[in-house]
């Protein structure tokens, strides 16, 4: 059975192995990981999941560009399958293109429901922090990832152009 769990480095090399299944220039959406993250070796691998969990910590500062934000990763045991964010709030970034929650499934793992499984817990923490309504964006192309927020109760707002290319975005009302 698939679970939530906190970004750990018990699953160093699980997380590596669908790291190279998406590519190297691959964004892996949820992952929170960033252009200069040491992720490779066990330590930097350790220093990232750590740096993480923090973000969810609204008693601690977040670097310039980020807001607070909680990670979890889908695992089944000790396999990685993808990742999930909820940002507990939105800056300009984000409100335009990015929204409130971000996900990503490995390519081996898709195709299995986790998206939506994960998407409906998640919205559960969302409520549990007060929130009312939350925006998710994903590309047009996308249909997988649109069908899931549909299913989750996303309603189209609009498809604009981003800093990042085109988006479809949707909120879900709480």
């Amino acid at each position: 059975m698939p679970e939530l769990v906190f970004p750990s480095p018990r699953l160093h090399a699980s997380w590596l192995e669908a790291r190279a299944e998406w590519g190297p220039e691959d964004h892996m959406d949820g992952a929170g990981l960033g252009s200069d993250d040491d992720v490779d070796s066990p330590e930097g691998f350790a220093a990232w999941t750590e740096r993480l969990r923090g973000y969810g910590d609204r008693t601690r500062p977040v670097e310039q560009g980020r807001v607070h934000a909680t990670y979890w990763w889908i695992a089944e045991g000790d396999t990685y399958l993808g990742a999930i964010d909820l940002r507990h709030y939105l800056n300009g970034f984000l409100l335009d293109a990015g929204g409130h929650i971000g996900y990503g499934i490995r390519p081996s793992a898709r195709r299995r429901g986790l998206a939506g499984w994960a998407l409906g817990a998640v919205l559960y923490e969302a409520r549990l922090l007060g929130m009312d309504r939350v925006l998710l964006t994903c590309d047009p192309g996308n249909t997988g990832s649109a069908r899931t927020i549909e299913r989750g109760g996303g309603v189209l707002e609009d498809v604009r152009e981003t800093l990042v290319g085109p988006k479809r975005r949707y909120w879900i009302d709480l």
